[in-house]
């Protein structure tokens, strides 16, 4: 228990240092400070700020509301597709800070990150599949996942707004539904 309430607190004390100087300036000892622990402490949880951040963004992302079951038809699929990866791509679209430095954290080659890279993978996956509510050709999966990254890729680096994920998503996903044999 005492364990779990030391990570919560790291995690909550690295958005407000977040919040407060910017990716560039977070370190690891502050979070410590910010969160009343030893920096030996914290670096016992977490090996660097990219693997701090990246598990706030995992947090994040795993704990938000699935989609309910499928209903059975196939006229809802790619609504539910749609839905499933606008919340993976809106995740942090709220917290300016927290999605600017998601953009460097997630793809840091610190071994903790790639671990977590891994899960939230697999939990887009997941949730993808749930979306679809059938067996997906795994080149279908791979595109929407592709997309996905680019389209946030291309937030992180400015060229796109938050704003447009939602309909370019829709695109994407009624363009790959369209040229896909759906049962």
């Amino acid at each position: 228990m005492r364990q779990s309430q030391t990570v919560d607190g790291l995690l909550q004390a690295a958005m407000e240092e977040l919040r407060a100087v910017g990716y560039a300036e977070l370190t690891v000892r502050n979070v410590a400070r910010r969160a009343g622990v030893a920096p030996a402490t914290a670096y016992n949880y977490f090996a660097s700020k990219e693997h701090l951040v990246t598990e706030v963004y995992w947090r994040r992302f795993v704990t938000q509301p699935e989609l309910p079951p499928v209903n059975g038809t196939s006229a809802d699929v790619a609504d539910r597709v749609i839905a499933a990866l606008s919340a993976f791509a809106l995740v942090v679209a709220d917290e300016a800070e927290l999605s600017a430095a998601c953009t460097v954290a997630v793809l840091a080659e610190d071994p903790d990150v790639k671990v977590l890279r891994e899960r939230i993978a697999a939990e887009f996956r997941r949730r993808l599949a749930d979306a679809f509510g059938h067996e997906v050709d795994a080149a279908v999966m791979r595109t929407l996942h592709f997309a996905t990254a680019g389209l946030l890729l291309q937030v992180g680096t400015g060229h796109l707004d938050y704003e447009a994920i939602p309909r370019l998503l829709d695109e994407v996903v009624r363009t790959v539904l369209a040229g896909t044999e759906q049962p």
